[in-house]
């Protein structure tokens, strides 16, 4: 897989890039833009729950989580609701 896309979660030292054979959901708005989740294994009901990710960026800074959810009908895209503490 060619993409010099970041994948949420990866440890320092770890590839960043997107690895082939696994399934990722691309981050849409929010303080992880652009960056993509692995939901390689995820059932469709905890794809449809979304996700409250990590993220020192958002609006309650370290230990706050960003808010993503599918794009209806598009499980390969998760937008932005927002950030909680």
């Amino acid at each position: 897989m060619n993409d010099d896309r970041r994948v949420y979660g990866t440890d320092r030292g770890e590839d960043p890039r997107p690895q082939p054979g696994r399934v990722y959901a691309e981050l849409v708005g929010g303080p992880l833009d652009g960056q993509l989740l692995d939901v390689t294994g995820w059932t469709p009901d905890a794809i449809l729950d979304g996700a409250a990710l990590i993220t020192e960026a958002g609006a309650y800074g370290p230990g706050g989580r960003a808010l993503y959810d599918p794009f209806p009908g598009d499980p390969s895209r998760w937008s932005w609701s927002g950030d909680t503490p």
